[in-house]
Parts: structure tokens; sequence; C-alpha cells
């Protein structure tokens, strides 16, 4: 689905990513971990082409999209919610969903404005509200909203639950559940880990922009020592 191999890119003189490689198979959902700092967010923003790589490897089912524009990774299949969630203020929560909405796969079962509220009744009780006049909660849930009513092939998420409360927390990995059951992948960043560990496939560790360790959640679980070594702060 996604393959990404020896990425290198960074902002200006400073690089960030030195020989980043990972890859997302269908239906499977892995997790980039790591503290604040290490590159995760610009490995995102490398892939969807936010900023251009220096070097390396971005394909999508063997499409290769290092250094293509954003809209040409989205035409590719590639959905993402960004961190802080990015919402379009001066539009309400309908007019969010249906902006850049599209079907370019012609899935049978596409995401429509009544499946997204089917899955988030919440926005469909808010749907003449502003962008700027929701919770946290609601606006990470339009968040991904938004990205599903392009249909994606991979489905992307960074900071899923950043900030927001934990009973909000916990209804948002409800939903990513729900997704991997109907077998969409998902490649998702995030700090709650033991959230992660039971939703994710496999897990990838960076550090200081290269992938110190990548293994399943079996094997996450089986060495306790990681979360000290790389993820507390």
């Amino acid at each position: 689905m996604l393959s990404v191999s020896n990425l290198e890119a960074g902002y200006g003189d400073v690089q960030v990513l030195f020989g980043v490689s990972l890859s997302v198979k269908a239906g499977e959902v892995v997790t980039l971990l790591g503290r604040n700092g290490m590159g995760k967010t610009t490995t995102i923003k490398s892939i969807f082409g936010l900023i251009r790589p220096a070097a390396g490897a971005v394909e999508v089912e063997g499409v290769a999209l290092a250094g293509q524009p954003p809209f040409k990774v989205a035409q590719a299949g590639l959905g993402l919610v960004p961190e802080g969630r990015q919402i379009f203020p001066n539009l309400d929560v309908e007019e969010n969903l249906v902006a850049t909405a599209a079907n370019r796969g012609k899935r049978e079962q596409a995401w429509t404005l009544e499946r997204v509220y089917a899955f988030f009744p919440r926005l469909k009780e808010r749907r003449r509200n502003m962008g700027t006049q929701l919770s946290g909660g609601e606006q990470q849930m339009l968040a991904i909203g938004r990205a599903l009513m392009t249909n994606p092939k991979l489905l992307v998420l960074d900071e899923a639950t950043e900030g927001l409360a934990p009973v909000i927390r916990a209804e948002i990995w409800a939903c990513l559940a729900r997704l991997k059951q109907d077998g969409q992948s998902i490649l998702v960043i995030d700090k709650n880990v033991d959230a992660l560990v039971k939703l994710a496939d496999r897990h990838l560790i960076l550090e200081k922009g290269r992938i110190v360790w990548e293994g399943t959640s079996g094997d996450f679980l089986a060495s306790p020592d990681l979360k000290d070594r790389y993820l507390h702060v």
C-alpha cells in the first residue's frame, strides 16, 4: 500500500530525517512512535508533499510520489488527519466534509455524508455549526470524517488524540478500531501507547530522525524497556 525508502528531509540547512524507511500493507494498522522533535510529523509532511524530501522514495501501490505536490498524493489515495486538525474555520461542518470529497477508486461502499454522520452522530447534530464552534473532540471527529470523505486507500493520523479528554480519546480509539475491522489501512501517530498496542499490527519508533526499532504489538509488550528508552520525555 505505502512504501517509504531511505527518506531524508529537513528544513533549510537543518536535516531532520536520516534514511527513514517504513511500509503499510493493505488492511494493516501501523504506528509511528517517538518523543517530540524526533521527526514524526516531518515524515508525514514528506510523504504528503508538504515538504520536499532531499532524498528517498515514496510509493503508493507502486506509484512514485516523492517530491509530488500534495494534491497528487491525495489523488493517489492518501488521506490526512493533520496535527492540530486544521479544519476550515469559515465553513460549517457539512461544508468541511464535502469540500474535498471524492471517490476516485469508485468504491461500492463509499464514504458519503450519510455514512460519516452514522459513524459520527455528533457531527450530524452540529452540521450547521461553523468549525470554530466545535469542541476539540468534535473538531477531531470532523477532521477524520473529512479525510474519510476522500475515500482514502490509506488513512494517516498525525497526533490522533492529542489534547482530548479521556472520554473523547476512548471514542476516537473505538472509531479507529471499527475502521480497522472494515479493512481500512491506517498509519497513526499518537502518544497513547497503551491504546496503540491494542489497535495496531506493527510499530516503528523514531529517534533523532532514524527508525531505531520495529516490531509487532507482541514484540513491543515483550520489551518493556522501550517506553523508558525512546518514548518517555
